[in-house]
């Protein structure tokens, strides 16, 4: 069988929207089942004990009805989930906005559920989602989560750090 060149490709850089929020998070993701948007729910909700956190999460479908399916606890978050789940358009993606909890607390949760495959990145960072089209479908191919590095870090910034991490409760004193 000769090898055939010929199939066309086009990479885009799709922007993620977000609210002028410091405190959102963004988890982008790859599942592989229609049932991701209720596991991730349940993930999330049971993540974190009172659960006083804000989220929405969309689900690309990748057959049939192609739908981004959306599920969460809050109607803002909800609506950048889908409307940058539908801008992404990569089947089988999903994507979560988070405010009031950080990545970290959620992240085990999501890893846990038995049909999430990848997760890209979780960044409060200005996120660029590199995706791949095909005459059949689109894929993520990869992200640019913030800018490049600057320098590399001195023994000032080493003390920032780590008094950083403190502050916010997440090494002891």
């Amino acid at each position: 069988m000769p090898f055939e060149l010929g199939i066309f490709m086009d990479i885009q850089s799709i922007s993620i929207e977000r609210p002028d929020d410091p405190d959102v998070n963004v988890i982008l993701g790859m599942s592989h089942f229609i049932k991701t948007a209720e596991d991730l729910y349940e993930a999330m909700v049971n993540a974190v004990p009172g659960n006083k956190y804000q989220f929405g999460l969309a689900f690309c479908e990748a057959s049939a009805h192609c739908l981004v399916r959306v599920e969460g606890n809050d109607d803002e978050m909800k609506r950048y989930a889908a409307d940058n789940a539908f801008k992404i358009s990569a089947g089988h993606s999903f994507i979560i906005f988070l405010k009031g909890a950080y990545p970290l607390n959620v992240l085990g949760a999501i890893k846990r559920v038995p049909e999430v495959c990848t997760i890209y990145c979780a960044t409060a960072n200005p996120l660029d989602v590199l995706v791949v089209d095909n005459e059949r479908g689109r894929g993520i191919v990869g992200v640019i989560d913030g800018e490049r590095s600057k320098g590399i870090e001195t023994e000032d910034d080493v003390a920032w750090r780590r008094k950083f991490l403190r502050d916010i409760g997440y090494k002891l004193g």
